[in-house]
């Protein structure tokens, strides 16, 4: 049973001091308002978190869908205790809501994320880029999917405005209502891969989940026609073994996607944006109008779209921002020089009023 779900000989190798310690393994595969379910050598049990674990662990190291524990198992009270939590291969994590901030893991261990929007008026390549550092910074190869291809009048300019972000990224345009574009999705979904469905509410993912399952295993709903917003219909999160032998993690529709210490995967989303501020004249150009900026030569060439640099700049802002945030030193070297530019600025508006 858990080399269906992915048990390797790598994972058994790390699993050695705990069943030395005379803990199983198991694999988290639903999980919803703090409870857990594990798939063991016992079969499918609820589980709790150990007192101890709770205590030790670090922001964003509880359980999530995907993960592999090491848990004491009873299996003729259907239950269990998560005491350990071992090595994440990937993560896909993202700023968590809330004054408190921090980190939350949403899916781990996943090795395909299929990012799914939906060709209608939800449709933002904004959102996109969003996900796509998100994804790469967590370790897992991306796939875009866009839904409802069959409702889409103008899906040739869609698929561009798409393209244009995805740095490398498959693009599948797919219905699952008709079965246009899944033969294509469906060879991204390898046997014993693990891959996990993120986006927004209404995109069609608990649709997808059936139709790639062959059975009704989410509810579902059709979007709103007045705005093309739609509902929260998957209300927690569930790994799902397809027919084929690959496994899917559904997760609830995401407001917003904060991202959280993700340089590596913006810099890999937009590494046209990057290798075009590396050919400026100055090293420390600013993009601001100075001699041999090639940021600037190339959105007056148009071969580099303003809203694309708007969205690169504000990203490295909120991670800047996040930085700042956890980090005193870089939070007080920021003060520093807000400090500077409010003085330059003051200093500036009074040499004006007095010339």
């Amino acid at each position: 049973m858990l080399e269906r779900y992915g048990w390797s000989d790598a994972l058994r190798e790390h699993f050695k001091p705990h069943r030395a310690a005379g803990l199983s393994p198991g694999r988290v595969v639903m999980q919803q308002r703090g409870q857990h379910r594990l798939i063991t050598e016992e079969g499918e049990l609820d589980a709790t978190l150990a007192g101890k674990f709770v205590h030790e662990a670090a922001s964003g190291g509880f359980p999530v869908v995907g993960d592999w524990v090491a848990a004491a198992l009873r299996a003729r009270e259907g239950s269990a205790t998560v005491r350990a939590l071992l090595p994440r291969s990937s993560v896909f994590v993202r700023r968590a809501s809330g004054p408190a901030g921090g980190v939350q893991a949403v899916a781990a261990n996943i090795d395909v994320a299929l990012i799914v929007t939906s060709l209608n008026g939800e449709l933002n390549p904004r959102r996109l880029e969003r996900y796509l550092a998100a994804v790469r910074e967590g370790g897992a190869r991306p796939v875009i999917v866009l839904t409802k291809a069959d409702l889409a009048g103008d899906a040739p300019d869609a698929l561009q405005q798409v393209e244009a972000v995805a740095e490398g990224a498959a693009v599948h345009a797919i219905s699952a209502l008709t079965g246009a574009g899944m033969d294509g999705l469906a060879r991204e979904l390898v046997p014993g891969a693990t891959a996990v469905l993120l986006g927004s509410s209404g995109v069609g993912k608990s649709t997808l989940v059936n139709a790639l399952a062959g059975a009704a295993r989410m509810a579902t709903q059709a979007i709103r026609e007045d705005d093309a917003h739609g509902r929260h219909t998957t209300t927690h999160r569930e790994l799902v073994l397809l027919p084929g032998g690959s496994l899917l993690i559904d997760t609830p529709g995401m407001r917003e996607l904060g991202l959280w210490e993700a340089d590596e995967g913006v810099a890999a989303t937009f590494s046209d944006v990057e290798a075009l501020a590396g050919a400026c004249r100055f090293t420390d150009c600013r993009h601001r109008g100075e001699p041999g900026c090639a940021i600037r030569e190339a959105i007056g060439a148009g071969t580099l779209a303003l809203s694309r640099w708007e969205s690169y700049e504000k990203l490295q802002r909120e991670l800047a921002f996040e930085s700042r945030k956890e980090d005193p030193l870089a939070r007080a070297a920021a003060r520093k020089v807000w400090i500077r530019r409010h003085k330059e600025g003051r200093a500036k508006k009074k040499w004006d009023e007095e010339a």
